[in-house]
């Protein structure tokens, strides 16, 4: 993969998310607020619910790697000296702001892969588990500890890790508030691709360019097909990924797939 873009971020994103292009059709979320170690404040969960909205109009972009600027941290969660003094007032209005910036990450139509260095805790661990892969490096520490300071994880926390672990090894992790150094993470599946320390990212672009290079349609319909059917009766799940199945097979991607099988290329997807 190319080096990253050194274009100025548009303007419609934020100082502390930046939206770069290191390759024809990867995007990159960059989540640059490394003074706090990527705590999310409120005007750094508005500025990535902008950047996945700048993502969700681009159809350029297959893959997008969610990244940080600090090696210490991918994110150590909510900005609790913003939220110290908050009323419940204001922190349900603050809500509001959060919760579109981890749907947005989960909304996001094209694979999503986040490059964790460092501490992924609270809501920066529900950042990572709102995309559909995670590469980290041995230096990742994971936890949701929201319990231990009175709160309950609400970025998507106690569904997310509980779809990816079952409710056992969820609520030994969620309940407990501990933390899980980057081998058991990988031993329990919530870290997809293990690297040493300063390789994800290397890792991660290597996958992006591999998923970028799939039929982009496909791809996003087999994760529709994935995303919606997971918590269905097999037999709905089975008709949504039927529809996922009609909806490749009508597109040209099926077409220009077929033909470059057939002559021994590459694909040209449109």
């Amino acid at each position: 993969m190319t080096t990253r873009d050194a274009t100025p971020p548009a303007a419609t994103t934020p100082r502390s998310v930046r939206l770069e292009r290191p390759s024809d059709h990867v995007a990159e979320l960059v989540l640059d607020r490394p003074e706090a170690l990527n705590a999310i404040s409120t005007a750094h969960a508005r500025a990535i619910g902008a950047a996945c909205a700048e993502l969700t109009d681009d159809d350029r972009v297959r893959v997008v790697l969610l990244t940080s600027t600090s090696d210490r941290a991918f994110s150590v969660g909510a900005d609790l000296k913003e939220r110290r003094g908050m009323s419940t007032e204001q922190l349900l209005q603050q809500r509001q702001v959060t919760r579109t910036a981890y749907r947005g990450v989960l909304g996001l139509s094209m694979p999503v892969v986040a490059v964790v260095e460092g501490y992924a805790l609270g809501g920066g661990f529900e950042l990572a588990l709102a995309c559909d892969l995670i590469v980290a490096s041995t230096t990742a520490t994971f936890g949701l500890p929201e319990v231990g300071v009175g709160i309950v994880p609400g970025g998507g926390g106690t569904q997310l890790l509980t779809r990816r672990l079952g409710y056992n090894a969820a609520a030994d992790i969620i309940l407990t508030g501990r933390h899980l150094d980057a081998a058991e993470a990988k031993s329990y599946g919530i870290v997809d691709r293990l690297t040493e320390p300063g390789a994800a990212r290397t890792v991660a672009a290597e996958l992006a360019d591999r998923l970028a290079s799939r039929s982009p349609v496909a791809v996003r319909q087999a994760k529709i097909a994935m995303r919606h059917g997971l918590d269905l009766p097999l037999a709905e799940g089975l008709q949504i990924e039927e529809r996922a199945w009609e909806n490749a097979i009508s597109s040209a991607d099926r077409v220009e797939g077929v033909a470059a099988f057939v002559e021994k290329r590459e694909p040209r997807w449109g």
